[in-house]
Parts: C-alpha cells; structure tokens; sequence
C-alpha cells in the first residue's frame, strides 16, 4: 500500500433541511489533514447528518464541502475519495475476511496481484495477517471491525469516514479496538472524521472534539479543553460528569480568576469574565470529603455507592446536592453521615454561558 495522501475537509455555511426540518442551519468547520477529529452530541444534534454529507449520501441545502480543497458538494459518493467504516461492519458473510478487503479494490481496475497485494498489507496493517481465509462468522466483533477498517484503509483515501464504529463491540473489545484505530491513524497520518455519541471514546481518540447541539457547533477544541475548560453547563454536563454550582467571581487576573465557593477561595480558570456571580462546573473526582469541623461546605450523605475502584456518593448542601467519586476505599461513609468538603482547584471551572 503506497503513503495515503491525507486530505483536509473544509464545510463552509452548510444546511441542510428535511421535509420543513432544519437538520443543519449553518454549518462551518474545518479538519486539518492528518488529523483525526470527532464529531460528538446527543442523539438529533447533526452529526450524522454532517457525515452523511460529506460522504456524498446526501447533499447540502446550501454552502459549500471541499475535501483536499477540491469542491466535491455535488459529487456523488463514488467521485469522492473518502472511505466509510459502518458501525455495522457491512461484510459480506459469504466471503473469507482477505475477499471482504479485496472487494472494493476491485472495481478500481488495478492488476489481480496488486489487488490481492494490497489486501494482504491491509491484514497486516490491523494485525490479522493470519486470518485471511476466515468467514466473518469465525472472528470476533473487534476482529470483524478491523476487518472493516483494513477494507477502507486499503482504497488509500484523503479521509476515512468512521460512523460509530464501536457501537456494537462490548466495553473491553471497544477499549482495544478504539486503541488500534488511533495507533493506526497516527502511525499512518490520514485524515478521520468520527462518528460517536460516547464522551470517553471521544477524548480516547480525537485531536479534535467538535461538540454538537442543535445542528450547530457548542464548543470545539483539544479534548484536554473542552473537559477542564467547558464553556456553557451544556458541554461541562456533556463532556463527562459535573456538579454545576453557583460561585462567587471576586477578582479576574488574566487567564485566572479568584472565586468564592462556600467558605473557601479558590484561583480557577476564568477567560475574560467579569466579577459577580457565576457558576462554577466541579467534577466529581476533585472533591474531598473530610470529617473535620471545617470546609467549603458542609453536607449529608444521602446515597452511597460501592464500585469496587470507588465509592460514588450524593451529598446534600447548601449550595445543592453534590455528586462525588472517592478512591478513598478504606471506609465507606454511612447515611446520614455529616461531612466536610473541599475541592480541588484543577477539577473546578468557571463557566460563561
């Protein structure tokens, strides 16, 4: 398989609307070549529609698609050259997993042994070299996906489109299979645009998360900034568990602001805010509880949660209830019990919207 040309992709104002439904407003974004970058959000925000139409199975309402800047927004789906990994595999069960990747070379009009070549470097490539002559059937769900990947990767595409690929693989096999897909990208430097609903699987694989809500971008950026630096309760909620308090902002100090929790003060985060009141997003795994007489916060514990690794815990405050995750496994607190809580200031983050 010679070096794939990564491509970048470009949407410049695109909609789209379905029978008097504005799937997409007004969509603008940009993926650098080589990169990989996840679309994420609820279900009915967009995403799929955004793959969609950048594979060519639909076409924009208006605005423009480019891919390695070449207009491709009227193209049909085979003048693009992009690959798509489904989330249902879409193997052909009769066929071994070598005949499933040499389909689609195929119809490209290389020689047969160039073709089988090809086929046999991309079992190679996904570390299945030696199960060539299987059937679908005999691999596993994580095999049978990379099975699925190899087949797309072997067409050499400016961009490998992956929708939800690890939906149908249990918790373990989608760990592995989403560890191989990222080894692959970055030892082989194509462009992906990713498909998922699943904030973890997101921050596991992405260069870029671009959140979506509504047909259009809520944040976008680095996983590492959209996790510690959300900038609405929307992406703080969506990218992982947080506790949404109000604070008080008492001093900004460029990049950094003094805030007032409870009854401590804290330097978090703060771009450009203003003093006054704000909310603060606090995750779950920074908070302490304590049996001393003082803290931020007092508070109850209302529910407790043994999880082998951890203890999950709700506690009632003044300020709402807090849900928290103690790796302090010694001694799980009892109902009722009375508490002292303090935060740690990396797990705190102010928010603007």
């Amino acid at each position: 398989m010679t070096a794939i040309t990564a491509g970048s992709v470009v949407f410049e104002h695109v909609s789209k609307r379905f029978a008097g439904f504005n799937a997409l407003p007004d969509l603008s974004l940009t993926v650098e070549p080589g990169t990989l970058v996840t679309l994420l959000g609820p279900s009915g925000c967009g995403k799929t529609t955004t793959l969609r139409l950048l594979a060519g199975l639909e076409h924009p309402t208006s605005g423009r698609i480019l891919i390695g800047g070449k207009d491709v927004t009227q193209l049909p789906a085979n003048e693009r050259d992009v690959a798509m990994v489904f989330q249902s595999y879409a193997l052909f069960p009769h066929m071994s997993a070598l005949d499933n990747i040499m389909y689609g070379l195929q119809s490209s009009g290389l020689p047969k042994r160039e073709v089988q070549d090809r086929a046999r470097e991309g079992l190679k490539l996904v570390g299945l070299e030696n199960q060539g002559q299987r059937l679908p059937s005999e691999l596993s769900g994580g095999q049978q996906q990379r099975i699925a990947v190899a087949r797309a990767l072997v067409l050499e595409p400016q961009v490998l489109l992956l929708d939800e690929p690890l939906s149908n693989l249990d918790e373990r096999l989608r760990r592995r299979v989403r560890t191989d897909i990222r080894d692959l990208q970055q030892r082989l430097g194509f462009t992906a645009v990713y498909v998922t609903h699943d904030q973890e699987e997101a921050l596991a694989v992405s260069d870029k998360i671009i959140v979506m809500k509504e047909g259009d971008i809520a944040q976008q950026g680095a996983p590492e900034t959209l996790y510690n630096a959300p900038n609405s309760v929307f992406i703080a909620d969506f990218m992982g568990e947080a506790n949404i308090l109000p604070c008080e902002v008492e001093q900004i100090e460029g990049s950094e602001a003094l805030v007032r929790l409870g009854n401590q003060r804290y330097r978090v985060r703060g771009n450009g805010l203003r003093t006054g009141a704000a909310q603060l997003s606090v995750r779950p795994q920074f908070i302490t509880l304590h049996d001393g007489a003082t803290g931020a916060l007092r508070g109850e514990v209302t529910h407790s949660t043994w999880l082998g690794d951890h203890i999950e815990y709700e506690v009632a405050t003044e300020l709402g209830s807090l849900f928290i995750v103690d790796a302090q496994m010694e001694q799980q607190r009892p109902l009722s019990a009375s508490v002292a809580i303090d935060f740690k200031p990396q797990g705190l983050a102010l928010i603007t919207g």
